[in-house]
């Protein structure tokens, strides 16, 4: 019985032991896997033309407008990847219909795409999202919470926004979309459907804080749906 019983135990531990190694395995490929394709992101070079062709939307953007409006979108990029490629919604018009173009390019986007997230990111219109998506904004508040920790930013008392959400305004893009990051000096002067990015850090999300910060406070609705996509459509799983 004795033999039997240490026979059991010496089984159970190399289970363990090979569980554990196991798992360390998979946390270092996917840690390994995630710097390599953050990496590729951020060196990416657009195609020819693509950035150029911001110009028709927004004939007035200067050359230092468009690096911008690059980086936001790179900057969505990795707020995709780095929520597990979990379902992301876009919070500027400017980088959306940058991404717009470049899913045109379809060759070099299916290319990035299989580079940088190992699928296909889907666009997807904000006119065809479940209407529980809409109400708990959960694409914006993952995306918020993706950028304000790139980024240093406390995503529950912000002192500043992070670049995609600052872009429309610092832009001064027409029917852009207009975040805050403190909302409360602007709401105790009577301000409505003020868009404060410390509110998408509320836990307010379906009765659960996944993925995302918990301020108890309450958010609001990020974007208005008419104009384009920003702040609206998105992609991902």
């Amino acid at each position: 019985m004795s033999v039997y019983i240490g026979g059991l135990l010496i089984a159970i531990s190399l289970v363990v032991v090979i569980y554990s190694l196991l798992s360390a395995a998979y946390r270092f490929y996917f840690r390994t896997t995630l710097r390599r394709r953050i990496a590729f992101i951020d060196a990416y070079e657009w195609p020819a033309g693509l950035i150029e062709k911001m110009s028709v939307r927004h004939p007035a953007f200067t050359p230092s407008d468009k690096v911008l409006v690059s980086k936001g979108l790179k900057q969505f990029f990795r707020a995709y990847l780095r929520s597990g490629r979990q379902y992301v919604a876009m919070p500027s018009q400017a980088a959306d219909d940058l991404w717009h173009e470049f899913i045109l390019y379809t060759r070099s986007y299916d290319e990035f795409c299989k580079k940088a997230f190992g699928r296909f990111l889907h666009h997807t219109p904000a006119a065809v999202l479940a209407p529980e998506q809409k109400r708990s904004n959960e694409g914006l508040r993952r995306v918020w919470w993706q950028c304000c920790r790139e980024t240093n930013i406390d995503p529950v008392k912000p002192a500043m926004l992070p670049l995609l959400f600052a872009l429309d305004q610092k832009l001064n893009v027409e029917h852009g979309f207009i975040y805050h990051p403190d909302c409360k000096p602007l709401r105790k002067r009577g301000a409505a459907g003020v868009q404060c990015g410390g509110d998408f850090a509320s836990s307010v999300y379906d009765g659960s804080a996944d993925g995302f910060g918990d301020s108890g406070g309450d958010w609001a609705d990020g974007g208005d749906g008419d104009a384009g996509c920003g702040g609206g459509c998105g992609g991902g799983d």
